[in-house]
């Protein structure tokens, strides 16, 4: 049948399972608007205030749902405003699908009213961008990108499409739903050589990051460490993939992780890393990160290994698969007295690092919230202080539950993240940790949620000041606090009540928990403003290139 690039589009999402998108229409995506209009009762669209919101929005969702997120943007601004979006998902492994409208191809190069050379610009932060220039390679283009955004290590793929490209007509064939694709088994020569380290260490550590929650490798994890008898850290990325509850779970290592799994993993003789990049924030001195052990790298992604940590033998492949393999391969370890030592450290002081349980601050506030959340029901974050105590106090205990920005460090990427999830999750509570800093930034959110009648609570942990570069400022920089402290007179609670959500103040335990409850008694979006001092510090800290041995437990 005869159908025209924009039909062909619709006909592509629906044919992949694509049931929600998320954008902002403008001049070069009309068509696509005309059509989606037309799919309106199969494909639910969500318009944001901004194309980077929705960018995030697209990016949350996928995080919840393991399904690409879908964007759509129109040329010129519109594209361009895509970018932070498109680089966040590709730092943090995040399938994304972004569609950009163009000016039509007689007018490409000539400088056209908003024409701009988005696939130029956005061609380091996808894992590939197209130009479609003939409306028949329109659908299998699109088909491809689908695919390469879910298959092998997920990330964003950007399809830029011509205005005339979308009306031009072209024969359309269906076909089935493209499935996600993987190298699915080490090589034996390499399985050989892990089974063999495994077996020769006495103390082994599994390290965790995101690639454990992208490939639903929870269960396959924990046991190889039942297995081992060994403890496991996480990235931030990986904080959801294991239960917070659970016996061998030390928490996030590295620069803010807790003092355990940093203590820990530096006593340990082979860090068993799974799915994880090796960021400079966990291994600080990167010398002295290896020294003494070895390091065993299970990655997807065959760019990762050796990259920041020299491997002495890598896995190449999807975890999930690659941690049956070693089970089925019969791993095991010479017993150990490992398991004492390890949990001598979980019981020392410097582990329990505790604020004042009869105040209202970071800890407490994050508490109050994680004691009223089913395990299912997801917590978004921006970036700052804020993000690294949710990480050190909220209690994950299912995997896709955490949706923060760690490669990038989005300020702003929050509200959108936790409007995409909050659909993906059929319109569930969820809750949006930021603060006054990074909520300034993309704030024009909480008019998406409401005309969406999003059930979303907004916690502002407000300290008036930019507070993690304080932080640094108050440690490294002689308390020269250089453009941190904002004095805005902001009142988030009345700009909720403006937006049309509901908006409460907290400024102590007693009325942080009746916001709470009022607030999540309400189907629509919620803000709670909570006050906090400017110099609460996210401890512990392990400076800049440090090690355990320079750990900061008190500020």
């Amino acid at each position: 049948m005869q159908l025209t690039g924009a039909e062909i589009l619709i006909k592509i999402f629906l044919e992949q399972g694509v049931d929600c998108v998320f954008g902002y229409p403008g001049g070069s995506v009309l068509n696509i608007y005309d059509e989606l209009y037309k799919a309106q009762d199969k494909i639910t669209h969500i318009t944001t205030c901004h194309e980077q919101g929705a960018a995030h929005a697209a990016d949350g969702y996928a995080r919840v749902t393991g399904r690409p997120g879908v964007v759509i943007a129109t040329s010129g601004p519109g594209a361009t405003n895509l970018v932070t979006g498109i680089a966040n998902a590709y730092l943090d492994s995040v399938p994304m699908v972004a569609i950009t409208g163009n000016v039509a191809r007689a007018l490409i190069g000539r400088d056209s009213f908003q024409e701009v050379d988005i696939t130029g610009i956005t061609m380091p932060i996808t894992k590939h961008n197209y130009m479609v220039k003939d409306v028949s390679c329109l659908a299998d283009t699109l088909r491809g990108a689908f695919k390469l955004a879910i298959s092998s290590r997920p990330g964003p793929v950007l399809v830029d499409i011509p205005k005339d490209i979308q009306s031009a007509h072209v024969e359309y064939e269906p076909k089935p739903e493209i499935q996600r694709t993987n190298s699915l088994k080490a090589d034996e020569k390499s399985l050989k050589t892990a089974l063999e380290l495994i077996a020769n260490s006495k103390r082994p550590y599994i390290y965790a990051g995101g690639g454990v929650v992208n490939s639903d490798a929870s269960k396959e994890l924990i046991a190889l460490a039942d297995i081992l008898d060994c403890p496991i850290g996480t990235s931030m990325m990986g904080l959801s993939a294991v239960n917070n509850d659970h016996p061998r779970h030390l928490g996030m290592t590295g620069m803010h992780g807790r003092y355990a799994a940093s203590k820990v993993l530096s006593m340990s003789d082979l860090i068993i890393a799974v799915g994880t990049r090796f960021s400079d924030r966990a291994t600080g001195n990167k010398q002295a990160y290896q020294l003494g052990r070895k390091v065993l790298h299970i990655d997807i992604d065959p760019a990762e290994i050796g990259k920041n940590i020299v491997a002495d033998c890598s896995l190449i492949g999807d975890v999930k698969y690659i941690l049956t393999q070693l089970m089925e391969a019969g791993v095991s370890r010479t017993p150990s007295d490992w398991a004492l030592q390890v949990e001598k450290v979980r019981q020392a002081p410097d582990n329990h690092l505790e604020m004042d349980k009869d105040t209202l601050n970071p800890q407490t506030a994050i508490e109050a919230v994680n004691v009223r959340l089913l395990p299912e029901e997801v917590i978004a974050t921006d970036v700052g202080q804020h993000q690294l105590w949710t990480a050190q106090y909220y209690r994950f205990r299912r995997p896709r539950t955490f949706i923060t920005s760690g490669g990038l460090g989005t300020m702003g990427y929050g509200f959108g993240a936790a409007i995409g999830a909050c659909i993906g999750r059929g319109k569930k509570r969820t809750v949006l940790f930021t603060s006054d800093g990074s909520f300034h930034m993309n704030m024009n959110e909480m008019a998406t949620a409401v005309s969406n009648n999003l059930p979303i609570t907004v916690v502002v942990l407000n300290n008036q000041a930019l507070g993690m570069v304080r932080q640094w400022q108050t440690l490294f920089y002689e308390k020269r606090y250089s453009n941190t402290s904002l004095n805005r007179k902001t009142d988030f609670a009345r700009l909720a009540d403006a937006f049309g959500a509901k908006g409460f103040n907290a400024s102590d335990l007693n009325s942080m928990n009746q916001a709470l409850d009022e607030a999540f008694q309400i189907e629509g979006p919620t803000l709670i403003d909570v006050c906090i001092g400017c110099d609460v510090k996210v401890l512990p800290m392990i400076p800049p290139g440090g090690t355990i041995d320079d750990i900061i437990l008190k500020g």
